[in-house]
């Protein structure tokens, strides 16, 4: 069963025989644990035993876990960690084996980075669905990372004006232990008065954190500030220039194959499976489809290519001309940057 971390809490008064904790944020994944942990420290669960699978594990030494009588007759916790959140054959045969022996003195924790479809989808991951509950630790993104924020404020019970709480999203989006961490501070810095952004500035800095995916979609949804944000926050994390312009050719070269079969007035379905483009992100390829014209993304597909070009021969990372671009992706940018030659 599939179970979001913020509700977790309301998910814990029955105990599952296993619980799978994948994903690609370390707060998530170490907040979900503490909780069912905690939860079953109070149902029992004294013992906590720890398995690493690396090369040359032994998947009986877990089979040998699930069976064995605890030395002082307490239930266990067994924490499984999968680097490569796959089991590989002989793994998944001992889950599938694992889940035809129920064991109420047993809970199973498995953690792993995060998992395509196409895993979920696998035998050995619905066997141990069926059984237990899936926990998708993804970092969570614009009104989801807001939701969460807003959690954790009322968490710790803290008063924060608009701005503040505002600034707070632009600091920390895509960071959650360093919002967490900012908050436990506020905490003891503010406990029990108001706290507006001028006070909050004096304290932290901007560490939020994105990738190159998330500064294409904000570009392709027309976002220009949240698209500047993250691209300064990308080169202060010494992200490599090529990368972002490799990402940037990529999602121009789609949007002019099809723009050409609009033009063209062909049907854009087929288009959309060939190029990898999946329902989710429909919406923001057609927002930019619609404001942009064929040549406006002609122009800027040979911009990118003399950044590129500058970059190959001359060695220069020019990253005024990689702002201007982003930001060309919104027709009206084009009357007064489009003319400058990089």
């Amino acid at each position: 069963m599939r179970v979001y971390p913020d509700q977790i809490a309301r998910n814990l008064g029955q105990l599952k025989q296993v619980y799978i904790l994948f994903g690609d944020d370390p707060w998530l994944i170490d907040n979900c644990k503490q909780q069912i942990v905690a939860a079953a420290r109070q149902q029992g669960f004294d013992e906590r035993i720890q398995l690493y699978q690396e090369i040359g594990f032994n998947w009986s030494d877990l089979t040998s876990e699930w069976q064995a009588l605890s030395l002082f007759s307490s239930k266990r916790i067994i924490e499984l960690t999968l680097p490569a959140s796959k089991p590989e054959t002989e793994g998944a045969n001992t889950f599938k084996e694992l889940m035809t022996q129920p064991n109420p003195d047993v809970l199973l924790i498995i953690q792993g980075p995060k998992v395509t479809a196409e895993k979920t989808s696998s035998k050995w991951f619905k066997t141990l669905d069926s059984q237990g509950i899936y926990l998708p630790c993804t970092t969570p993104e614009g009104t989801q990372f807001q939701r969460w924020l807003d959690n954790r404020i009322k968490f710790f019970k803290l008063k924060l004006q608009p701005d503040a709480r505002a600034l707070l999203v632009t600091l920390y989006e895509g960071n959650l232990l360093a919002a967490d961490q900012a908050l436990q501070l506020l905490q003891l810095l503010a406990p029990d008065r108001l706290i507006d952004a001028e006070e909050l500035k004096h304290y932290f800095e901007d560490q939020s954190r994105f990738t190159v995916f998330q500064l294409c979609d904000a570009i392709l949804a027309n976002k220009h500030n949240k698209a500047m944000h993250m691209l300064s926050q990308l080169k202060a994390e010494d992200i490599a220039l090529p990368i972002i312009l490799w990402a940037l050719f990529k999602e121009l070269n789609t949007l002019l194959k099809l723009k050409h079969a609009q033009q063209n007035r062909e049907n854009l379905s087929p288009l959309w499976s060939k190029l990898s483009i999946w329902d989710k992100r429909k919406p923001i390829y057609q927002d930019a489809l619609n404001r942009l014209s064929l040549s406006n993304i002609e122009h800027m597909l040979s911009m990118a290519s003399n950044i590129e070009l500058n970059l190959k021969q001359y060695g220069v990372e020019d990253w005024t001309a990689i702002s201007h671009l982003c930001l060309l992706f919104d027709p009206v940018a084009h009357q007064s940057l489009a003319h400058i030659q990089e």
